[in-house]
């Protein structure tokens, strides 16, 4: 391609220069032609003198001399070239420049006045002008061919040198195509050139994120699906021990197909996701009754509870009565269900695991609703539905809760001090609670009390009609 460039460029220089070459070359023989026709005129006398002295210069083909009586008689090569308009108009005292066709091809022609009278005429046959002018071609044509092969090994060395990085970044695209990931490319070469290696460097860390998700998310879902196994174990486990009354066997029967539902319903999840190729699981909104759910978390662990030997226990509001909210309860419980099982693998044996929902008041301004002086009185705004979950484990430091719902730091820093899992359960409650638009915090406890919780805030909604 470069090679045709350069072609091309010299093609196109050498039609425009040949013309231009050619036409500066008549020109500049006409105008040394009226040169020497003014200097005839301006020294009639010595105008032999000069004509010599002009040949011995220029040479003796250069021009033909030719002269013109007062009487308008032409003598020399002229006399069959000017037309007797002519001569009448260099008698007058005017300058004659023409160009005039002859058998022989085509001739210049300066004609002047002479003081004594009568006058001078000077030709020049075009033929010898392009003689000169085809010397000057030639050595064109070799200057263009010079700068031709120029070109040629410039732009072969060129486009070697700016398709270098270019190489580079295609052997990065293929070890990219090929699996390897963390390619460090150097975007080197012109703007355009290095503009590709950063967009390839760009799809290198795309790619990157995104297999560091689907990993992510294999890691998240094959937690979320131990879950309900886990419920269904400490229930087997529990009935293989005797601990299960027969009394309660309906009970468990229940709660063990409620809990293969949930870990169907992962599944179709899973699936559902591997072909749609969605990031996020679906939401279905609805009026939820947190104290019922609360109850169905507890029966789901009451087996694995028991087995542990911690004390599973649902606090709810004095009075009683449903406790309303508008979410996606499947969702709300995946995230109480990630809370309770790391609560349950820190608690030790004999101590307390607390669920307890409860509802919380914006602050108004400290005067009763009874008058001043009677107590404050809560806000206007409407009531927040908190759910605890307390542990009675070895507790969390303020650094600790700051990095608590990142994946894998609290299990990175207590491995082989503390009870620990994969680090996966407290991200997918905090990932879960952010796609549900709830607060999930850490809540700061008594320092006489051991233990961490986690509290989810939601706003109180209206039942169901």
């Amino acid at each position: 391609m470069t090679a045709a460039v350069a072609v091309l460029a010299v093609l196109v220089t050498g039609l425009v220069a040949f013309p231009l070459i050619r036409s500066a070359a008549v020109e500049q023989a006409r105008q040394q032609l009226a040169r020497q026709a003014d200097a005839y005129a301006a020294a009639p006398a010595a105008s032999r003198a000069l004509d010599l002295r002009e040949r011995s210069l220029l040479g003796p083909d250069t021009y033909n001399l030719s002269t013109i009586s007062a009487s308008g008689t032409v003598k020399g090569a002229a006399a069959r070239l000017l037309a007797p308009a002519d001569v009448a108009q260099v008698l007058s005292g005017q300058k004659v420049t023409r160009t005039l066709d002859t058998g022989g091809g085509q001739v210049l022609v300066e004609a002047r006045a002479l003081k004594r009278g009568g006058g001078v005429v000077l030709t020049r046959s075009l033929r010898d002008v392009n003689a000169a002018a085809a010397q000057v071609l030639q050595r064109t044509l070799l200057a263009l061919a010079i700068g031709l092969l120029i070109a040629v090994l410039a732009g072969t060395f060129l486009a070697r040198r700016l398709s270098r990085p270019l190489v580079r970044t295609a052997e990065a695209a293929r070890r990219i195509a090929a699996g390897e990931r963390t390619v460090e490319l150097a975007p080197s070469g012109m703007t355009e050139v290095r503009a590709i290696g950063e967009a390839v460097n760009t799809l290198d860390h795309a790619l990157l994120a995104s297999e560091a998700r689907q990993h992510e998310f294999l890691l998240s879902i094959s937690h979320e699906i131990r879950t309900p196994l886990t419920a269904v174990r400490g229930y087997a486990e529990a009935m293989v021990d005797g601990l299960v009354p027969p009394d309660d066997i309906a009970r468990v029967g229940r709660v063990l197909a409620a809990e293969t539902d949930r870990l169907d319903g992962f599944v179709r999840d899973l699936l559902a996701l591997a072909r749609l190729e969605a990031e996020d699981f679906a939401l279905e909104v609805g009026a939820v009754d947190v104290a019922a759910l609360l109850d169905q978390v507890k029966d789901a662990w009451r087996g694995a509870a028991v087995q542990a030997g911690v004390q599973l226990e649902v606090l709810l509001p004095a009075g009683g009565g449903p406790l309303h909210v508008v979410t996606d309860g499947q969702r709300l419980r995946q995230i109480i269900d990630a809370l309770v099982g790391n609560a349950l693998r820190v608690t030790p044996e004999g101590k307390p695991l607390v669920l307890e929902a409860k509802l919380e008041y914006p602050q108004a301004a400290p005067v009763s609703a009874a008058g001043p002086g009677k107590g404050p009185a809560h806000g206007p705004g409407p009531a927040v539905v908190a759910v605890d979950v307390r542990d009675s484990g070895p507790g969390l430091t303020v650094q600790d809760a700051a990095v608590a719902f990142e994946r894998g730091v609290l299990y990175r820093r207590y491995a082989g001090q503390r009870p620990v899992g994969s680090g996966l359960g407290l991200s997918i409650a905090a990932r879960l609670a952010q796609r549900l638009g709830l607060r999930l915090t850490v809540e700061p406890v008594g320092t006489e009390t051991a233990g961490a919780c986690f509290c989810i805030r939601l706003p109180r909604g209206a039942g169901p009609e």
